[in-house]
């Protein structure tokens, strides 16, 4: 397969996972969401969307490094699990928080999201720099959302 189709593909694949995940937050956003108790830091909801999709990118850019690496297998296949597992924790998350409306359990699932980032970043690093260096956006972010999901759990 060539780079510029594994890249496609890269990027793709988390523009999907996080449109899928999206819909079950724009359902809630002018219902139950508008409707509890939000910190004085919460973001305006029209920044989310760019937000997200930007990270999404730069997170398929990521795994397009390390997926066209001439990296030892198992180091290789490591990361991509660690990518695939984080991905999947971070799809959870809207259904929990959005679709379920339970804040409580959504930080317990943003807390494991931040650990397997964390974790996919060392992985990611032992392969390509560039690829760790573009995930920190995303466990920035993730950290900023864990502690405004905390606060409203503990406001609602």
């Amino acid at each position: 397969m060539n780079n510029y189709l594994k890249l496609l593909i890269s990027v793709i694949i988390p523009l999907v996972i996080g449109g899928i995940s999206g819909g079950f937050t724009v359902s809630a956003i002018n219902g139950w969401y508008a409707t509890i108790n939000k910190p004085w830091f919460n973001p305006p909801n029209w920044i989310f969307g760019p937000v997200w999709t930007s990270l999404y990118v730069i997170m398929g850019i990521a795994f397009y490094l390390i997926w066209k690496s001439d990296a030892v297998p198992s180091l290789k296949s490591q990361a991509i699990t660690l990518f695939f597992i984080q991905l999947i924790v971070n799809f959870l998350w809207s259904i929990i928080f959005f679709y379920l409306q339970q804040p409580g359990w959504a930080f317990f699932d943003i807390i494991i999201m931040w650990v397997m980032i964390l974790l996919t970043i060392f992985s990611f690093g032992k392969i390509s720099s560039m690829a760790s260096w573009l995930m920190v956006p995303y466990i920035c972010w993730v950290s900023f959302a864990a502690i405004l999901n905390f606060a409203i759990w503990k406001l609602n």
